[in-house]
């Protein structure tokens, strides 16, 4: 999750729901003229969607040899932190200062989005891979969608009726693989609190993505993927030092030092980029489509590379889980085609 705001965003994770940014006339003017001076190609977001697709899927068995020889908060804070300020650089260099500039109020939310997203979205998930397979972890994680439609309809909009259909399977779903078939163990066993910390973690990066939608946020999407990826960082890391943890070096392993740079690299700063500017070309709705991809990638890298087991029973419990997801996002992009402006802040995934 990472970002990950999933991400669920964002990192970062509401996908059922439209992105929307809040500017002056005069920079809606200005920002527009220059999309239309400097199109980009055609293929581009679609790489792009192709980038979170396979790369966000992976950060989960990522996370799960992070965190064989490192402490769990402190690789995900250092992971963010040091994420953020590469995108940050990256974002003045390419587009000068006026592009990191925000209000009190965008800073305000893009803080808001870090505690949610990458702090608590992707660091409840990062913990709860002590006791939860990587691949079931993803399949969980998958239900984001589904609280954000919840969320929408307590704050007063209207989803179709086929949405609440789509709910109600993905519940199914979620019951079977909480309640059949065997556990499926984490790094450090297999504790009955791991999963129900895994859909903890999923409604703190919906909560992080939906009230992101209602709130300003910076003009520069990446600018905001940026500060989010350094407060999330910062408050892990805060975290870690005040539970205890401290970070041996001699103690971490070759593998856990490649997956954490892998993290770093792919999982933060390419695929979380990647998602941002996805978000801000094509419909949400299609970029929703990661939600019911990246399980699938996450459980065939964890039996191939990790020997995770699944049984049949927890395999049909997914298997719902992300039928549900396409129904919530198939009947949210009919619902939506009348809406022509979309834009985002940030999932990983939680992604990972």
């Amino acid at each position: 999750m990472s970002c990950m705001a999933g991400n669920r965003q964002i990192f970062v994770g509401g996908a059922c729901e439209r992105w929307r940014v809040t500017t002056s006339a005069a920079s809606s003017t200005g920002s527009s003229a220059d999309s239309t001076a400097h199109r980009s190609p055609g293929w581009l977001p679609w790489a792009a969607l192709g980038v979170v697709y396979l790369v966000w899927g992976s950060t989960y068995l990522g996370i799960r040899f992070t965190i064989t020889s490192m402490p769990p908060l402190l690789s995900a804070g250092l992971r963010f932190l040091l994420a953020g300020l590469l995108l940050a650089v990256v974002v003045l260099v390419v587009s000068g200062r006026s592009a990191l500039r925000m209000s009190a109020r965008e800073l305000g939310t893009a803080a808001l989005g870090g505690l949610l997203l990458p702090a608590l979205g992707n660091g409840i998930v990062v913990i709860a891979q002590f006791q939860v397979a990587s691949g079931l972890a993803a399949l969980l994680v998958a239900c984001v969608p589904l609280y954000v439609v919840v969320l929408r309809r307590i704050s007063g909009e209207r989803p179709p009726l086929i949405t609440f259909a789509g709910i109600a399977l993905g519940l199914a779903g979620l019951a079977v693989l909480l309640l059949g078939g065997s556990t499926s163990a984490g790094t450090h066993g297999s504790a009955w609190w791991g999963p129900w910390l895994v859909l903890l973690a999923a409604m703190f990066w919906a909560t992080g993505s939906f009230a992101t939608t209602k709130l300003p946020v910076p003009a520069n999407p990446f600018t905001l993927s940026a500060v989010q990826m350094v407060v999330g960082g910062s408050v892990l890391s805060v975290a870690g030092l005040v539970s205890g943890e401290r970070i041996d070096l001699g103690a971490i392993t070759a593998s856990s030092w490649i997956a954490w740079g892998y993290l770093v690299v792919f999982g933060s700063v390419l695929a979380f980029s990647s998602y941002v500017y996805s978000l801000r070309k094509l419909p949400v709705s299609t970029v929703a489509t990661y939600a019911y991809v990246n399980p699938v990638i996450a459980v065939v890298l964890g039996v191939l590379l990790a020997r995770e087991h699944f049984d049949l029973v927890q395999l049909a419990g997914g298997a719902l889980v992300l039928v549900a997801v396409v129904l919530v996002v198939r009947a949210e992009r009919r619902s939506r085609r009348a809406v022509i402006t979309e834009s985002s802040p940030v999932e990983g995934t939680v992604s990972g």
